[in-house]
């Protein structure tokens, strides 16, 4: 601990995976933070469900990039396994098409590029030079970008960045970078779909995220024993082990700036504090808790932007047990492009979807009973949608009689407990914009300093944090922008923000 944030108060909004890792960072230095969250426990959108017999992860499922959760408990310290035990998985996942074909990717890339061989001749050595690239331009986007939490246009003309033109130079769209390697529409694929984790689709989204094959087939897919919640609690601990204290059912109504600190006003009650960081959803904060008016943007800045798709969830206890399925599967239609149509161009509820199941129990036999199977269906749809209970009821029959048509695994006559989660969802319980499960997409134009940045214009001492702000979607990208709004806070704090600003 540096210590430079001695004698500060501030206020943390929201205890998602942004508000968790913000709140250990500032209390490491040495500020005063109390963290105020709405629901009974942390985590935001990374939250659980538990009966007597099964436990659900409601939100993020995929454990990528592990060296991003090492860096964040090394920071303090420690390190995951001190918390919980990393399994990593083999195969990364199964594809069902709709076609009847279906394919594991392997852990080992190079069984990865004999599958991709088997399938298209020259496809092995293409996913080799793919993934080549694609590991440059994470080592270089990491580095020069993210890691080094550039926010401003100007940071990425600046000198060392230009020499960095390999790894920027992708502003076309995956789809088109991805035709450049494989003629074959399956294996584009399975080197496209991580653009889910993104909220994007193949056709909106740079070819800069080819980066994320790089974190799927090089680095590896892993789980957390005892499900995604384990890395929530671990974060917690982290955080109150710093001296960060957390209210939990203490929804904030309020936040307003003034010249010498920021009222806070949390289950009713206000409170000072010299700063504020929201890991509220940035259009919440900045349309419903910041007073009207104070913040410098365009008055349809928020309904300009594209967010990232909404989801249809069902979470099932399921009796027996289940073989057709791996821990991630998912089930894709030949021809995805209706799917994301249905998503970002023409909203719809899909005729022919794209969707994951995941079926953690086959890893994890803390999650289900010995006789029985946790599964969480998701299905991407676009926000916005109206999902009115009949709706959801017409949809939910559709996806899982066709999960018994795709996979040969008829879940209706099995299913012991179940819950559900919509568009209305997140944008009732949590505040998202439009519904969005995941935050604003990774568009061109909502890509690094075009995205939303820690500061807010034209107000002081109130920051964002989370998937909406840079760096971006994920829980990795959290875990940064938790970093990065603490340099933030601390660059404001001694006078080095207004350096910054003038350079």
């Amino acid at each position: 601990m540096t210590g430079q944030l001695v004698g500060q108060s501030v206020g943390i909004v929201g205890g998602g995976i942004g508000g968790l890792s913000a709140a250990a960072y500032l209390a490491s230095e040495g500020a005063d933070v109390t963290l105020y969250e709405q629901h009974d426990e942390v985590g935001g959108v990374a939250g659980r469900i538990e009966t007597e017999t099964f436990r659900f992860d409601t939100g993020p499922s995929w454990y990528l990039m592990p060296e991003l959760f090492e860096r964040f408990f090394a920071h303090f310290g420690s390190s995951p396994s001190d918390f919980y035990e990393l399994v990593r998985l083999d195969p990364n996942y199964r594809v069902y098409w709709t076609d009847g074909d279906t394919v594991d990717v392997p852990a080992d890339p190079e069984q990865a590029k004999a599958a991709f061989e088997e399938r298209e001749s020259g496809a092995g050595h293409a996913l080799e030079q793919y993934l080549e690239q694609a590991a440059e331009t994470y080592e270089l986007g990491l580095d020069r970008f993210v890691m080094a939490n550039r926010t401003r246009i100007r940071d990425y003309i600046a000198l060392d960045v230009m020499r960095s033109g390999k790894a920027i130079n992708f502003l076309g769209t995956m789809d088109d970078h991805v035709d450049s390697y494989f003629d074959n529409p399956k294996l584009k694929q399975l080197v496209q779909y991580t653009l889910v984790f993104l909220g994007g689709s193949p056709y909106n989204t740079p070819a800069l995220y080819t980066l994320m094959s790089h974190v799927d087939y090089n680095l590896g897919v892993y789980y957390p024993i005892g499900g995604m919640m384990k890395v929530v609690d671990a974060m917690e601990a982290v955080a109150q082990s710093q001296g960060a204290t957390i209210h939990t059912n203490t929804p904030v109504t309020a936040i307003v700036p003034d010249s010498e600190g920021v009222t806070v006003t949390a289950d009713g009650t206000p409170h000072r504090h010299e700063r504020v960081v929201s890991n509220a959803p940035p259009a919440h904060t900045e349309q419903e808790l910041l007073p009207d008016g104070i913040v410098d943007r365009k008055a349809t800045y928020w309904d300009d932007r594209t967010v990232g798709p909404s989801a249809f969830m069902l979470y099932l206890g399921v009796e027996g047990t289940i073989e057709e399925l791996e821990h991630h599967t998912l089930v894709l239609p030949t021809d995805w492009k209706p799917h994301f149509e249905a998503v970002f161009d023409d909203p719809a509820w899909p005729d022919r979807p794209s969707y994951y199941v995941n079926v953690p129990s086959k890893t994890d036999p803390t999650v289900a009973p010995e006789d029985g199977e946790t599964v969480v269906i998701l299905v991407p749809l676009a926000a916005g949608l109206d999902d009115h209970q009949a709706q959801q009821d017409e949809f939910r029959d559709q996806i899982l009689t066709d999960i018994n048509a795709q996979t040969g695994v008829d879940l209706r006559d099995r299913i012991q407990f179940e819950r559900r989660a919509s568009v209305s969802t997140y944008r009732d319980r949590f505040n998202k914009l439009e519904g969005t499960a995941l935050g604003l997409a990774h568009t061109l134009w909502q890509t690094g300093p075009l995205r939303p940045g820690h500061r807010i214009p034209g107000v002081d001492r109130v920051y964002h944090t989370g998937g909406s702000a840079n760096p971006g979607i994920g829980v990795p990208m959290c875990l940064l922008s938790g970093e990065h709004v603490t340099e933030a806070v601390v660059a404001d704090v001694t006078g080095n923000g207004l350096l910054q600003t003038l350079r």
